[in-house]
């Protein structure tokens, strides 16, 4: 660790974790503390769990609207859209979010999937006019919060306060260009903000002097269960439809064809798939680990996927994957724990929806 921001957030106390081939803070000081600065007043965090693809080229539109699974043709500059890259299978690659520019289409992924996303593209590029270009823009800062717009203000002089989610613009940061985009990770407001690497550290302390407060992965990752957010490599992967992950939002049954759309199609014909990813509330104060299963009546009928500790909810919160017969909201089922067991409710998602 050498980089200015990493030596900024260890003298800030940061304990380092691995998250997708990198080392980020997994916590700065209490998770309780970080918790209530994102849902109270303002939280910073380092950016880098995500990862930014530029595509260029005049066919950049036509090209992407035929890999992925949501509308890119009717984007205007400066719109967006969330959306996912399919196999043939119709199996879950990365889930994403697309930005349009002027002249650029950019992708925002989960860091740990950007290499194969681009390589799963590069593969489909064959006479189109389709190029990605330069690293010389990363994932810089996430400022989420109820004070995150006041915070954006502080550090850029701009309201953001009207920009829908998923649109961006660009703004300047001591004279270098950073797009700014409406994101939540945490079912709060909230702001990711794209540029130079080599401004990270200045952009983190500029946040921090507007009220950010420093937040690592735990927190975040206690703030998207919450928010009902599942995370790829967690609680989806490629044996996953995209359906029984339920990522309606990143589809659209009115563009045209798509990599994996066969799939999707039918299952939507169908009318359901045999399994999808429900939320569960577990009584008792145990989390229960990644893989546990879940049983009802003697049989397994599923298993958890992400569990944490909920302040909001005042109890144990999880995602997993339940049978048909077994995902209505209120079913119980068994979760099985290292030492016994505890019950588990299926409850509607997301968890936790911010106050109006």
């Amino acid at each position: 660790m050498n980089s200015p921001l990493e030596a900024l957030e260890l003298d800030l106390g940061a304990e380092f974790a691995r998250y997708a081939d990198l080392d980020l803070p997994a916590r700065f000081s209490d998770l309780q503390r970080e918790w209530s600065a994102v849902r109270q007043r303002c939280g910073l965090l380092d950016a880098r769990f995500r990862r930014p693809l530029r595509l260029t080229g005049s066919d950049r539109i036509t090209f992407l609207q035929g890999m992925i699974t949501n509308d890119v043709v009717k984007l205007q500059n400066g719109q967006g859209t969330y959306a996912a890259l399919l196999n043939i299978q119709g199996k879950v690659v990365s889930d994403l979010r697309v930005y349009v520019l002027a002249e650029e289409l950019w992708l925002d992924l989960p860091a740990a999937r950007a290499n194969v996303v681009r390589e799963t593209l590069e593969h489909h590029i064959i006479a189109d006019d389709v190029e990605f270009v330069g690293d010389d823009r990363a994932a810089l800062v996430v400022i989420e919060g109820l004070q995150a717009a006041r915070t954006v203000m502080g550090v850029f002089g701009e309201n953001v306060e009207d920009l829908p989610p998923l649109a961006h613009r660009e703004l300047q940061f001591d004279g270098d260009p950073v797009r700014l985009a409406a994101v939540t990770h945490t079912g709060e407001s909230g702001y990711f903000v794209f540029g130079n690497p080599a401004t990270a550290a200045s952009l983190w302390q500029r946040c921090r002097a507007a009220g950010a407060e420093p937040v690592g992965m735990e927190a975040l990752d206690v703030l998207r269960l919450e928010a009902g957010i599942p995370w790829y490599g967690r609680d989806m992967d490629e044996s996953m439809l995209i359906s029984e992950v339920g990522l309606e939002a990143a589809i659209s049954y009115r563009k045209g064809c798509y990599l994996g759309q066969e799939v999707v199609e039918r299952v939507a014909a169908r009318g359901q798939v045999h399994r999808k990813l429900v939320g569960l509330m577990c009584e008792g104060q145990v989390v229960p680990s990644p893989d546990s299963k879940l049983v009802r009546d003697g049989d397994e009928v599923g298993w958890i996927t992400s569990a944490a500790w909920s302040p909001a909810r005042a109890g144990v919160v999880a995602l997993g994957y339940v049978q048909r017969e077994h995902w209505d909201t209120g079913v119980e089922m068994q979760v099985a724990l290292p030492q016994g067991s505890t019950t588990a409710r299926v409850v509607p998602l997301p968890f936790y929806v911010r106050p109006s």
